[in-house]
């Protein structure tokens, strides 16, 4: 078997069609996720610690001081970006915070349908056809 035909059969498989479709969707949810941190929480995080602005906090390692980090930037300073971290720490907590939701959502729907009673299944046509005869003979 040629590596061209083993690939071709691994990347056909269900799982990894099932994991490209899982990442396709993870990245989409990440850029969700992204915009409810930046436009939705960390204005309202900001608003509470007197409007600082957490993607723009960063330490300059030249000893200079600058105005913004943009003006670090220009001037090729080297900069530490811990309001990037944060940043990132934020969206890691939220996102995980999700996805644990969503897992445990999907957990107690499962357990409820294993603890809904099973109705017993229909008796088929030649057990209900017996039972009319033992039925009509046990009468008569």
């Amino acid at each position: 078997m040629s590596m061209v035909s083993e690939f071709k059969e691994f990347a056909m498989k269900g799982n990894v069609m099932d994991m490209a479709v899982g990442i396709i969707i993870g990245g989409a949810f990440g850029k969700i996720i992204g915009s409810l941190v930046n436009d939705v929480l960390m204005p309202v995080i900001g608003k509470f610690t007197g409007g600082v602005d957490f993607s723009s906090m960063f330490a300059s390692l030249d000893g200079n001081s600058y105005a913004s980090l943009a003006a670090a930037e220009e001037a090729g300073a080297a900069i530490m970006k811990y309001g990037a971290f944060l940043q990132n720490v934020v969206d890691f907590v939220i996102i995980a915070f999700v996805i644990f939701m969503m897992i445990r959502a999907m957990n107690n729907m499962r357990k409820k349908q294993e603890e809904a009673p099973t109705a017993p299944p229909e008796p088929s046509d030649e057990v209900k056809l017996l039972t009319e005869i033992r039925d009509s003979l046990a009468k008569g």
